[in-house]
């Protein structure tokens, strides 16, 4: 019963985060985007707050030191919607690349176009891989990380998709490192669920890798390998994890 209260909490203190930020990207549609991006940013700190604050749901880093000083090209597993928020907090600046429809989503939606969201239209896979590669290019002469979840959608702890090569295409392309990028936050805010579990998340950071020599096939199977291999290292600890990974600490209840 109080993780539900603390978790009702948590999506009232997101309603009235989401409104009142995105407003305020709305308004300043004509100021400088790195003054959007700023109003987003103090959105998500608000939204981390609220998740280890209220609902007991933290995370560490691991590999920090592995993000480059240059803009780069984020290729990380995607479980949850904590990412998509906690990325932002990790790494400097960044976009996301995402399909169009979320754009027109009122508040949530029209920021995202405030924001330089790299938008594609998933249904033309040729179509799309050309819209990724030209907003994609322009983003990164603006200074901005990319954010690509490989695998195209969210996961189950413990199931790995099918890996695509956008990011690497785009690393390529743009002649920056590729950051691969594990964590497990499924295993405390599984897919669709409305309540969210305490507990501290796992973000471990992989070494960059660099596009010089190698195709795009294989930069993408290397960061497949390495982000597949350190799933097994962080995974199971969490109420959600899977049952074949599953190492749960001592006094661990099942979820109710």
């Amino acid at each position: 019963m109080f993780i539900w209260i603390r978790t009702l909490v948590y999506w009232v203190g997101l309603a009235f985060l989401t409104t009142f930020c995105f407003l305020l990207i709305l308004l300043g549609c004509i100021a400088p985007h790195r003054v959007r991006h700023s109003f987003a940013q103090a959105w998500v700190k608000g939204l981390l707050w609220l998740l280890k604050h209220v609902c007991g749901l933290s995370y560490k880093v691991v590999g920090a030191e592995n993000i480059p000083d240059t803009p780069s090209i984020i290729c990380s597993k995607h479980q949850s919607g904590w990412e998509t928020l906690a990325l932002q907090a990790i790494f400097p600046p960044q976009v996301f690349v995402a399909k169009k429809e979320l754009l027109w989503i009122p508040f949530f939606g029209w920021g995202l176009a405030l924001l330089d969201t790299i938008a594609i239209d998933r249904s033309a896979k040729t179509k799309a891989s050309q819209q990724i590669v030209e907003q994609g290019r322009d983003r990164i002469a603006k200074g901005y990380w990319i954010a690509v979840f490989p695998e195209g959608t969210r996961t189950p702890p413990g199931v790995a998709g099918r890996y695509q090569q956008g990011a690497a295409r785009m690393a390529k392309a743009f002649d920056v490192p590729m950051v691969p990028v594990a964590l497990n936050a499924g295993e405390f805010w599984p897919k669709n669920a409305f309540r969210k579990f305490p507990g501290e998340i796992t973000v471990v950071i992989g070494k960059p890798i660099l596009p010089q020599d190698k195709s795009s096939a294989a930069m993408t199977r290397e960061a497949e390998e390495w982000i597949e291999a350190r799933q097994l290292e962080i995974g199971g600890v969490g109420p959600f994890a899977h049952p074949d990974q599953r190492k749960r600490r001592p006094g661990d209840s099942q979820p109710a």
